[in-house]
């Protein structure tokens, strides 16, 4: 009845009936009426009405004037049907400007993209074809002035134009002319280039590149700088290798995208190569090429090598300083970090004081002010020295002027502390600056929130929240994307629904950038179907969107839901980038769509141009190792262009344990151990593969040798949150006030788990202890722990909750799966990897994680 109800006709208001088409006399209207009409149908978005009166003015004989037609085609794309709107559009006899304009527009509207983009180049291409002619016909009249006057007049010229113009030219004795518009063509070639690469169309620019009768240095630098911008490193590097075939010479202009390419890729060795032919060209005192050079080694992971450039590098600027102080960031060396900020700030800030302070003691106001307003760092004896000149010179008004603007100027430095502090990890420092701030605006919270979040410190982030909102400051967007993100982080549902009604009074529902946090949010909280109502009413979606949506399909082991949302993205024109990927070969990788996201994997460079890198590479490596295909995983591996990371190896790893390959397995755990010695992850695998194989005893020499080494193990932790509060359990936790009654809950569920079928799988505990008290150790996992109190404090049939920061081990996944059945349960499981619903004996995952 509901459908029925909606599909229904609006009764008409019988106070103004509409005529029929007959009733009137049509021939009594020109084209001036109908284009009255038109405009009016389009602008109440009376589609019917507009249908009516399209079928007077075919009566009338009306639909061959432009005007006439350029205002149905508005109309129709206004009242979003674009199906009449081309019809209109095809049938016209002839086309201006408008016409084509108002047919994009109307793609645009209805989120037609690709239409859009394919109606445009078919403009160009019309236009170019009526101007070529009208040039051609010109030149051999032998009205060289008419054919410019065209050519000028032309929105856009291909080379067929220039041809005709360049011929023109010679044909008759005016070679000068000719080579000048030659050297035009090349610019405005450049320039095109430059500009689709800008805007990200890199197949258009490819296009114009391939066509170019001649490259200089500049064509090429477009060519290799859009390929950088855009994240398509491998494709900039090929283009540079093609470039020194040809035998063009780079520039400085050309080396920075390049090395930022290598940078993106880590590709240190060919980094390296490059550094050697900048210091043969010469090109290596130049502080932008410097500046690259710092942050590509840097990014790398030599930060020896980035301090060799910099130590040597005859001018510094901003970006150099920054370059090399994020990259000890990147490095673990805090401490270095702050003292080449301090020092970057001393150097700044002495050169500037110096220069106000001799302008000022020369009675030159103007020039002081000059350097006082460029520097950008000052400290108290800048100020100073600024508000005594005032003094002195007798303008004292400006003196107090500026002690007032100094004063604001505190907010603003102590915002910029904390967030240096807080991007270089030292929070406790952060927080130190933020408590002795004479006055804290919502800047100074949102820095504060953000930095916790970052640091995985989601809980103190909300604590920050709740005392923003006790102190009475109102919170802005970006407050909400943090706090947002921060129960993201630790699976804080109720406290994100609370954020999420913030969101709706504070009006910011409608912004892109929240709605995308909420999204990632209620995925990541384990509500998809508040993830996708948040999704569904979104008045605008980018590529953010998208990628949220896919990848917290991917998370929850929806892979075929997630694929769906990807060809809607498709159809509605989003372009996916390379996180999208990401989300996709995940999402193919814990749902075990080898074929599919072989076929996603393939198509990203041959379809979307988006280079892999090693997130792709590691989703690859994951999915085939998942499915049991290792030799493939590990050739993926062994086949990348750059130096495997870790995450790889210890990817096909964890596959090696699945599916009990112990020849692989130990090579792999060679790498992993090799590249993260301080890392008990690879320890642990290498041991659970030996003692699910049987190697019982090799097992625990492994162990042995991790304890030997002082390699740390991460204690398995799991979390609960009932009434308002998060209680968190460990393996054999003895310290929860209830113990006692968590412990006679499990013995509870032990019975009739062990009634319903369930065998405790011990393969996995390594102490030499009778199988009893493997059992009993078993039993007594955090995950069970958490379990168990969660049912002794909630009402029955309520959902349960959990987090771990590991991934759930085998016996645990099963007997959670037993839980949900004998105590008609649904419980989820948030681990290290993905969500597990469980429910009636089953989980989402299908045992496959």
């Amino acid at each position: 009845m509901a459908d029925a109800a909606v599909d229904a006709p609006m009764p008409e208001c019988p106070s103004s009936p509409r005529p029929s088409s007959s009733s009137l006399d049509s021939h009594a209207f020109d084209s001036v009426t109908f284009v009255g009409v038109l405009n009016a149908c389009a602008s109440i978005v009376a589609l019917e009405e507009g249908r009516h009166v399209h079928e007077q003015i075919i009566e009338t004989g009306c639909n061959s004037d432009v005007f006439v037609g350029n205002s149905l085609v508005d109309m129709y794309a206004k009242c979003g049907s674009m199906e009449d709107a081309e019809r209109v559009f095809n049938k016209m006899l002839s086309r201006n400007v408008v016409t084509w304009n108002t047919m994009i527009l109307g793609y645009v509207k209805c989120g037609q993209g690709s239409k859009t983009l394919e109606l445009f180049q078919q403009m160009q291409q019309e236009v170019a074809f009526v101007g070529n002619s009208l040039i051609d016909m010109y030149a051999k009249c032998g009205s060289i002035e008419d054919a410019k006057r065209v050519f000028n007049k032309l929105p856009s010229s291909d080379v067929v134009s220039w041809n005709v113009m360049i011929f023109g030219h010679v044909k008759y004795g005016q070679g000068q002319k000719a080579l000048e518009l030659f050297r035009q063509m090349q610019e405005e070639g450049n320039s095109l280039i430059d500009m689709y690469a800008k805007c990200g169309s890199l197949v258009d620019a490819l296009k114009v590149f391939n066509k170019m009768p001649s490259r200089d240095v500049v064509t090429w630098n477009a060519m290799i700088g859009g390929y950088a911008i855009h994240g398509h490193g491998k494709e900039a590097l090929k283009q540079f290798e093609q470039m020194r075939e040809e035998g063009m010479s780079p520039d400085s202009f050309t080396f920075v995208p390049v090395l930022n390419a290598c940078a993106s890729l880590l590709a240190l060795e060919a980094g390296r190569k490059v550094h050697e032919e900048i210091i043969q060209s010469g090109c290596k005192a130049d502080v932008f090429v410097g500046s690259s050079l710092v942050d590509m080694y840097s990014k790398c992971g030599s930060i020896e090598d980035a301090c060799k450039v910099f130590n040597n590098m005859p001018s510094r600027d901003v970006v150099t300083w920054n370059a090399m102080i994020l990259g000890h960031v990147k490095c673990g060396q805090g401490q270095k970090a702050l003292e080449l900020f301090h020092q970057m700030q001393q150097k700044d800030v002495f050169v500037g004081s110096s220069v106000v302070d001799m302008y000022a003691k020369c009675g030159s106001m103007e020039d002081a002010e000059r350097v006082f307003n460029k520097m950008l760092s000052r400290n108290v004896v800048t100020w100073n020295t600024m508000i005594l000149g005032y003094v002195k010179c007798g303008q004292g008004s400006k003196a107090l002027e500026l002690f007032h603007q100094m004063q604001q100027k505190v907010a603003f430095v102590g915002n910029s502390l904390i967030d240096m502090y807080a991007k270089c990890g030292s929070m406790e420092d952060a927080k130190r600056v933020f408590n002795k701030l004479p006055s804290r605006d919502v800047v100074s919270w949102n820095v504060m929130i953000f930095g916790h979040v970052k640091y995985g410190q989601g809980q103190k982030a909300l604590e920050l929240f709740r005392q923003l909102q006790e102190e009475g400051v109102q919170p802005d967007f970006m407050t909400l994307v943090g706090v947002l993100n921060a129960c993201a982080s630790v699976v804080a549902l109720e406290e994100g629904r609370r954020a999420h009604d913030w969101v709706i009074k504070s009006g910011w529902d409608s912004n892109v950038f929240v709605g995308n946090s909420l999204i990632d949010m209620y995925a990541k909280c384990g509500s998809l179907e508040d993830a996708l109502k948040v999704f569904n009413k979104m008045p605008s979606r980018d590529v953010v969107t998208w990628n949220a949506m896919i990848g917290g399909y991917a998370i929850h082991g929806h892979g075929k839901e997630a694929l769906r949302q990807f060809e809607q993205m498709h159809e509605e024109g989003v372009q996916p980038d390379d996180t999208t990927f990401v989300c996709l070969l995940s999402a193919c990788s814990h749902s075990g769509l080898v074929d599919e996201g072989l076929r996603f994997y393939s198509s990203m460079s041959t379809v979307y141009m988006i280079s892999a890198n090693l997130q792709h590479y590691t989703c690859m490596v994951d999915l085939l190792g998942r499915a049991g295909r290792l030799h493939e995983a590990e050739n993926m591996v062994l086949a990348m262009p750059y130096k495997p990371q870790v995450a790889a190896w210890r990817a096909l790893l964890g596959a090696c344990r699945i599916h009990g390959n112990v020849e692989m397995g130990e090579r792999v755990a060679k790498q992993v151990l090799e590249l993260e010695p301080e890392n008990a992850a690879g320890y642990v695998l290498l041991s659970n593969l030996y003692t699910a194989t049987g190697n019982r005893d090799l097992g625990k020499n492994i162990e042995r040798q991790r304890k030997e080494r002082s390699v740390k193990k991460h204690p398995g932790r799991t979390w609960i949150e009932v009434d308002n509060e998060v209680h968190t359990f460990v393996v054999d936790d003895q310290h929860h006030p209830r113990m006692i009654e968590i412990h006679a809950e499990l013995k509870r569920l032990s019975g009739l788990m062990h009634d319903a079928g369930y065998v405790p799988d011990t393969n996995f505990v390594l102490h030499d202890v009778e199988e009893e008290e493997k059992v009993f150790h078993l039993c007594h996992h955090s995950e069970k722990l958490a379990i168990a109190f969660g049912l002794i404090n909630s009402a029955p049939g309520t959902p349960l909750c959990i987090r771990k920061n590991l991934r759930v081990c085998r016996d645990c996944h099963t007997s959670t799966k037993f839980i949900s059945k004998v105590v008609g349960r649904a419980i989820m499981v948030t681990d290290a990897n993905r969500f597990h619903h469980f429910q009636d004996g089953e989980c989402s995952c299908r045992d496959y994680w």
